[in-house]
């Protein structure tokens, strides 16, 4: 959108595609103030001297400021923690450059801190500088958890260099089946682990990518280093850079002397969970430390010397990634070295029943029960189901059974979540009452009637099955559900909404 002409009363506009748009100062204003004040993020905007002149309610409540109190104010006199070369305000004013996507640590006039990732511009009218506009994100607690983070692995490493408590117990043993594609998966896994090159894991969620990389690195030359695990999706680029290389004191207000991963993890091995959840320009700085062998942490001068094996995990087709750009494909080639594909548990259905018996066994052994196995109506279920959730949605089912169970010894239909019950019973011709081969009672009230059954009713039943199970299966993270489900963030969001499935 371009201005043309200004009047007193009209505002000529001129769009892209050629049309005018005719409209008064007085509606333009509001329609700016609308959407300033409907926003999520904070809007802050500074003239040349570094006092206020815009100051949103967004803004407010995320420094814990009165927009009163602030407006006319001079930017380090409402934060006082704030120097002209860590604001980033002042930065762009006084550079003229545009700072994207900065993160931004300071301390308000109350002394707490808050951290936010800055988006900053400065502001020109007729080609002379006139401030500085900054759009931020709070992430304060977000950062938080970052930290925690890095404290608990600092707790992992002793000086030199090894864990100081083995989180990590997987070991090839702990892979369960004999299906050829999976035995294959396992094979070339084995042979992974006698090198030191990287290995990228492509399997769906709750598939078993963390036990094959653990066990990968549990019978290598490196079993005795550490090994961490980290995922990219859980912090926002910046955050994660710093998790991932570390930090110098100064870098930024409230950063410390902190080593990342790489180097908490030197001799061992690195497993960067949903690696296509990475930002691309962090891709290429990972790329570069494992070209190169060193890195650097942020804000430091240092080059560091780093031995790490790097295994990586996705839960999407690598094609797809290259296809949609989600991974670089430089960094793509660098980490494929060895390429591991754990086929879904739909496409194992030989070991269903072999992976039924070590899930019972394990709980048996947890709950202190006794329970012998499931019955023929339970398997006739398990093998007609499509798993979405994979090997940890059986085990979750399995365990949630035989919380149920008390002095029985069979798992029974009426020990199931419904919705697995329902999914056999709508989508496999079964009518209300059909008992299974076990004689139980199915325990399908809601749609078994599958003569009263419009195909709209049951295709609705079935995204609700498919969005319960996704979010159950992802522990409620909407994100991860919806990646699950192959369908965006909102969409997903609209859908629990329209089904009234909010927990």
């Amino acid at each position: 959108m371009k201005a043309l002409k200004v009047e007193t009363k009209v505002l000529y506009l001129f769009y892209p595609k050629g049309e005018i748009l005719l409209i008064s100062k007085s509606e333009l204003n509001v329609i700016l103030e609308k959407i300033l004040y409907s926003i999520e993020e904070g809007v802050h905007v500074i003239d040349t001297q570094g006092k206020t002149l815009l100051y949103n309610d967004e803004m407010a409540t995320l420094e814990e400021m009165k927009t009163k109190d602030v407006i006319g104010s001079n930017l380090l006199s409402l934060f006082p923690s704030l120097t002209e070369e860590s604001s980033t305000l002042l930065r762009v004013l006084k550079t003229e450059k545009p700072i994207i996507n900065k993160s931004q640590t300071y301390l308000n006039h109350e002394g707490k801190e808050i951290t936010t990732i800055n988006s900053t511009f400065p502001l020109y009218y007729k080609n002379e500088k006139i401030g500085a506009l900054e759009i931020a994100k709070n992430i304060t607690k977000i950062k938080k958890l970052s930290d925690q983070i890095q404290q608990l692995q600092d707790q992992l490493i002793e000086p030199g260099g090894s864990t100081q408590k083995k989180r990590n117990q997987y070991s090839f043993d702990y892979l369960i089946g004999k299906s050829s594609e999976f035995f294959r998966a396992i094979n070339i896994a084995r042979k992974a682990s006698k090198t030191s090159s990287s290995v990228l894991i492509y399997g769906e969620t709750g598939t078993g990518k963390e036990i094959f990389a653990q066990s990968i690195h549990n019978e290598s030359l490196r079993k005795n280093k550490p090994f961490i695990g980290q995922n990219c999706a859980a912090f926002p680029e910046n955050l994660l850079e710093g998790i991932l290389f570390g930090t110098k004191k100064g870098s930024f207000t409230g950063a410390v002397d902190r080593p990342g991963i790489f180097e908490q993890a030197n001799g061992g091995t690195i497993l960067l969970d949903e690696i296509d959840s990475m930002d691309q320009n962090l891709q290429a700085k990972l790329l570069r430390v494992l070209q190169e062998n060193y890195i650097r942490r942020i804000g430091g001068t240092k080059d560091i010397s780093i031995d790490v094996r790097i295994i990586a995990t996705t839960n999407q087709d690598p094609k797809i990634l290259l296809e949609k750009s989600l991974i670089r494909k430089d960094l793509y080639y660098r980490l494929s070295v060895l390429n591991i594909i754990i086929p879904p548990l739909r496409d194992r259905e030989q070991d269903l029943d072999l992976l039924s018996d070590y899930f019972i066994d394990k709980f048996n052994r947890k709950f202190n029960k006794e329970v012998w196995m499931l019955s023929d109506g339970v398997k006739d279920i398990f093998h007609s189901y499509h798993w979405p959730g994979n090997v940890r949605e059986l085990e979750n089912i399995i365990e949630g059974a035989m919380n149920l169970i008390h002095q029985e010894h069979v798992i029974r239909e009426e020990h199931l979540s419904n919705y697995i019950v329902d999914y056999y019973y709508n989508f496999h011709g079964k009518n209300d009452g059909m008992k299974g081969k076990d004689g139980t009672e199915n325990n399908v009230t809601t749609y078994s009637n599958s003569k009263q059954l419009d195909l709209n009713k049951a295709l609705e039943n079935y995204e609700k099955h498919l969005i319960v199970n996704a979010m159950g299966s992802n522990q409620q993270n909407i994100s991860q559900a919806a990646r699950m489900l192959n369908i965006k963030r909102q969409t997903l969001q609209y859908k629990i909404k329209k089904h009234k499935l909010e927990t």
